[in-house]
């Protein structure tokens, strides 16, 4: 699973702080050519840029010998979110990506710019979105106890989640909003622009059927992924 394996491939510095390599994540993320994932680095730069954040503070060059390399190769530590962009600007037509970009969603951005109160932004977030309360839509979908709902919403709900969060993690840190009450309101406001656009083209987000449970799909992928270890892909420098 892609939760499983990204955590894994966690590191820590000196200070105790995290980070990850940009060659690990390829692997995880199943692109075989180094410079076809820089493109995507190249990408999540520009949006971390554009975002408000130092590069350096999350993107940082190095290099270092990989298992089964005689050699030194270029590489990146990122930052998880580092990886949240390049996730966010890979290809989400490959399986592996669709995973996490369902990892993420919802997690990364708002949860560690507003860890207070993040459970209650989302949620009134959703209630925007959905016309209806989380609850209302998880007993709706038939979402377990215990579960999140993102586990099953259809893409396009993920995406949309995901850009109304966006909007609201650019204009609270452009408008230096540090309270509950206003980024709720930012939160509330964008997800119910993104709701008036789906419902102008004709989406209604509350009547989508849910999409195929994502823990039993990535239990699916793994067991092919098992069946194929005897020829494993190699990736490309």
């Amino acid at each position: 699973m892609f939760s499983e394996k990204f955590e894994l491939c966690c590191q820590t510095n000196d200070d105790q702080s995290e980070f990850w390599f940009a060659r690990d994540l390829q692997s995880i993320l199943n692109y075989k050519n180094w410079n076809d994932f820089k493109e995507v680095v190249l990408q999540a730069q520009i949006t971390c840029k554009t975002s408000g954040f130092d590069i350096v503070q999350h993107f940082l060059d190095t290099d270092r010998t990989i298992k089964d390399k005689k050699h030194k190769v270029d590489d990146i530590m990122l930052s998880r979110y580092a990886c949240y962009l390049i996730i966010q600007n890979s290809d989400s037509k490959k399986q592996e990506v669709a995973f996490a970009q369902n990892y993420f969603a919802m997690k990364t951005s708002l949860a560690n710019l507003f860890d207070r109160n993040f459970a209650s932004i989302r949620s009134k977030g959703d209630t925007a979105l959905f016309g209806k309360s989380t609850q209302a839509m998880k007993a709706q979908w038939k979402v377990p106890d215990r579960r999140s709902l993102a586990d099953f919403a259809p893409t396009i709900i993920l995406k949309a989640k995901d850009f109304a969060a966006e909007i609201t993690i650019f204009n609270a840190q452009q408008n230096q909003m540090t309270t509950e009450p206003e980024i709720s309101s930012e939160h509330i406001t964008n997800n119910q622009a993104v709701r008036k656009t789906l419902l102008e083209r004709g989406i209604r987000p509350e009547s989508l059927p849910p999409a195929e449970d994502v823990k039993k799909v990535e239990r699916r992928l793994a067991s092919d992924e098992k069946k194929s270890l005897k020829n494993p892909d190699v990736l490309e420098n």
